[in-house]
């Protein structure tokens, strides 16, 4: 296994960062199912290469594979992108707190379905740095307030969707170390893609959302390439070669790069200065990702060793 693959999860996670602070916010006045539906077709098509170079191992997968790719492609890349996409479109890109709060619940649905589903076991160590990682990018985020969602029927609608996402995307992280048993996270990224795009397909024709593509600028076109170029298909690339290569409780931690990466971007992009609280909330962040990747790196180091034993 390789020691870098905690690296590859932390480059996705900030990947995705930029991907709802500084691109999506173009593409605010289409459909949400249209544009995941776009974004994955462009992702699966300049994929398809891997396709055909994998097609002897296609054939091998078996049924439970195939319904391991088609959770991941119902949860990570239907549910859970079009809940989050949703959710910022709700708050207009403006109030974090919302989408923010999507990487705080994640890890107390994906740690309990990583436990159910795969079985995964860990050091009690691992869980004392999860609960701190958690506990500062809440503070990076909210300090020592509570997070507001005002009574607005849309800022509760964000809220709905944040826990969707939540919800599914934790659920795709699981689903996702299963579905790569059996193949490389080449091929996984690309079936990601492919089924998804089927699947959206089905929901905008049912939501009558296709004839929207004539709305699409020259502007939001170019947004759609650099997403699908950058964010979309290299961020899930990355992202799988790292799942391949550690727990998906350890990437479920890891994942939580994004709100340090959307918390630097805000200040850059938009002037809001963290407060001290915040800063500390960051250095813990930091701090107890670190130590996970030690955690996972001892982990891959001792299974290392039982194999060559054997």
């Amino acid at each position: 296994m390789n020691k870098f693959a905690p690296i590859f999860i932390i480059l996705a996670a900030i990947l995705w960062g930029i991907d709802g602070i500084v691109l999506r916010p173009d593409l605010y006045t289409l459909p949400v199912a249209l544009v995941v539906l776009i974004e994955s077709i462009i992702v699966a098509i300049y994929l398809s290469p891997v396709l055909f170079k994998n097609l002897s191992v296609l054939k091998k997968l078996s049924s439970k594979d195939w319904l391991a790719f088609i959770g991941v492609a119902i949860f990570g890349g239907a549910i859970g992108i079009m809940s989050i996409t949703k959710a910022l479109f709700y708050v207009n890109f403006v109030n974090l707190s919302i989408v923010i709060l999507i990487q705080k619940l994640q890890p107390l649905f994906a740690l309990t379905l990583a436990a159910i589903i795969l079985k995964e076991r860990l050091p009690g160590k691992f869980f004392y740095w999860a609960a701190l990682a958690i506990v500062g990018a809440y503070l990076m985020t909210f300090g020592f307030h509570l997070p507001k969602i005002s009574s607005d029927n849309k800022h509760l609608l964000a809220a709905m969707y944040a826990l969707f996402a939540a919800f599914s995307f934790g659920f795709s992280t699981v689903l996702s170390k299963r579905a790569l048993k059996n193949v490389s996270f080449e091929l996984g990224t690309y079936l990601r893609f492919a089924i998804s795009s089927i699947i959206m397909f089905f929901v905008v024709l049912g939501f009558s959302e296709l004839p929207s593509i004539t709305m699409i600028t020259q502007n939001q076109w170019l947004i759609f390439v650099l997403i699908a170029f950058s964010t979309g298909g290299p961020a899930i690339f990355l992202y799988y070669y790292g799942l391949k290569n550690v727990t998906a409780s350890t990437a479920i931690i890891l994942e939580l790069a994004f709100p340090l990466s959307a918390v630097v971007l805000e200040y850059f992009l938009h002037g809001n200065i963290l407060s001290l609280v915040q800063w500390i909330g960051v250095a813990i962040l930091i701090y107890s990702i670190t130590n996970v990747v030690k955690i996972s790196n001892a982990r891959r180091v001792a299974l290392s060793s039982i194999r060559t034993e054997k």
